[in-house]
């Protein structure tokens, strides 16, 4: 049996190939001769995760999208008929909300482990850009979907974070007012936010992944060490041209590690899809399962969770001689500064396993500041104590970046071994 399914499989090969000779060369540079440092752990499974959600997104929302209607007449209704008419539309609906939540779940580690190892550094500094462009779009795209449903939260978060656009001098009101296609989101916001969330940017999305992958083949992965693999005076037994600290991506972390993670990832995402699908609130927010009424607002509106940490600082930051484009100025250069993230860190070792206690302390700092950030966005934000709370933290989140030249500098490293050392 298994000869019969060696021979299936190499004829089917040898047919695809001889009919398309160009297919194979670029299936073994990015697969079976792509080789993978051996030392990966289990930080290095969320990118590959992310990819499995993005495939998850794409296929539930077309099943979506043939039952739902884009128009504030009919958008909160066509979404209860799919949960309670349409066969299994329910679990298709959960897949998708949750799917959302656990893509960016993956993300946020995925990006932490580029700052904890240093996978920014030369020469990956284009992989980092292009995954922070795909970060945007993935929070537009996410923006989007989350108004689509026509709930009390969906309609007036839009309707705060597009009066943000307000705050620019002079075109705010009018960008504003183009963006919705009306003095209140409606129709027109609905009809252009579903095109674009179920065309336009899974479209960009598709191509920037593509992209960040293929940067990232060009240059190689980088690993828990931060040293580059390399050839050993005999190559390895795969290749005596191939990296002795590397091992063929396909099919041994394909099948010998990242099914393993998809696996338990799959378990642990069907777990809350049965049991819990709104968890307590954070995934599905309460308020969304009523209609949208543009008479009656939310006691407390707030994005949802992957949002919160850039809501905390828009809303901690003071109206400084009646002009609120501070907030505004602050929440998204909180986003743009991590595009200069590889030409901020001036130190010679590029994983932090390798860094002294100041390194730690700083990223510690970081990720404890941006936490805390998202569970005061997540907030009524009527607390002043909470509010002062706030700013520290976007100030700490801020000096981490501002002062990166300088700590990375200062910071004393350990030795940086040659080759990797750990091999799985």
């Amino acid at each position: 049996m298994a000869n019969f399914l060696a021979r299936t499989s190499k004829n089917m090969m040898d047919w695809v190939n001889a009919r398309a000779p160009a297919m194979m060369p670029v299936y073994r540079k990015h697969m079976s001769e792509y080789y993978a440092p051996k030392n990966f752990n289990v930080w290095y499974y969320f990118g590959s995760l992310a990819l499995v959600i993005l495939v998850n997104q794409i296929l539930t929302g077309i099943f979506l999208t043939m039952h739902f209607k884009p128009s504030a007449a009919e958008a909160f209704s066509s979404v209860e008929y799919i949960m309670r008419d349409v066969e299994w539309g329910w679990l298709i609906r959960y897949m998708h909300s949750t799917g959302a939540s656990l893509f960016f779940i993956c993300v946020y580690l995925h990006m932490f482990r580029g700052l904890m190892y240093g996978s920014y550094q030369k020469p990956r500094e284009l992989v980092w850009l292009i995954g922070m462009v795909l970060y945007l779009v993935l929070m537009a795209e996410a923006f989007m979907g989350y108004v689509l449903p026509w709930g009390q939260m969906s309609f007036w978060g839009a309707k705060v974070i597009i009066s943000l656009f307000g705050a620019i001098p002079v075109i705010g009101n009018g960008l504003t007012e183009w963006i919705m296609g009306d003095y209140l989101p409606g129709d027109a916001t609905l009809n252009r936010f579903f095109a674009l969330h179920v065309i336009a940017l899974p479209l960009v999305l598709l191509l920037l992944v593509v992209l960040h992958l293929g940067a990232l083949h060009e240059v190689g992965s980088n690993n828990p060490d931060g040293v580059d693999i390399k050839k050993g005076p005999k190559g390895n037994r795969w290749s005596t041209t191939a990296p002795a600290d590397g091992i063929p991506f396909h099919p041994y972390y394909t099948v010998g590690k990242d099914l393993f993670g998809v696996a338990f990832f799959l378990i642990l995402a069907a777990f809350i899809i049965f049991f819990a699908p709104t968890f307590g609130g954070w995934f599905l927010e309460h308020d969304n399962f009523t209609e949208a009424n543009r008479l009656v607002t939310p006691e407390h509106i707030k994005p949802v969770w992957y949002f919160t940490p850039y809501y905390a600082m828009l809303r901690v930051i003071p109206s400084f001689f009646a002009i609120k484009l501070w907030g505004v100025l602050v929440m998204f250069a909180a986003i743009a500064v991590l595009f200069l993230v590889p030409w901020l860190d001036k130190s010679p070792v590029k994983s932090y396993r390798y860094r002294g206690l100041l390194s730690w302390a700083m990223l510690i700092m970081f990720a404890i500041s941006f936490v805390w950030l998202g569970k005061i966005g997540a907030g009524p934000g009527t607390d002043p104590v909470e509010t002062i709370i706030g700013r520290v933290l976007t100030f700490l989140y801020f000096v981490f970046f501002i002062t990166m030249p300088i700590w990375t500098k200062l910071d004393r490293t350990k030795p940086v071994p040659e080759r990797v050392t750990m091999h799985d």
